[in-house]
C-alpha cells in the first residue's frame, strides 16, 4: 500500500503555512512529520489533527496509490 501527501504540501504552499507551523499547531511529533516527508503511512489520530487544523477532509491531503500500475 502506498499514500502520497502532495496534496498536504500543496495545500500548505495555498495558505502560506510551513510544515513546522503545521507540526505544532496539529501536535505532532517531528518524526511524524518526517514520515509524512517520506510518503510513509501515519496514524489516522494523526490525519484527523491535520485535518481539524486545516478544516479538510482526508482527500484534501492525502492520496492512495496504487502500487501495481
Amino acid at each position: 500500500m502506498a499514500v502520497s501527501y502532495d496534496r498536504l504540501w500543496k495545500l500548505l504552499i495555498d495558505r502560506k503555512m510551513s510544515k513546522v507551523e503545521l507540526r505544532k499547531k496539529a501536535d505532532i511529533a517531528p518524526n511524524t512529520l518526517t514520515k509524512l516527508n517520506r510518503d510513509e503511512e501515519v496514524s489516522m489520530t494523526i490525519l484527523c489533527k491535520i485535518c481539524h487544523v486545516l478544516g479538510t477532509d482526508f482527500g484534501d491531503i492525502a492520496e492512495y496509490i496504487d502500487e501495481d500500475k
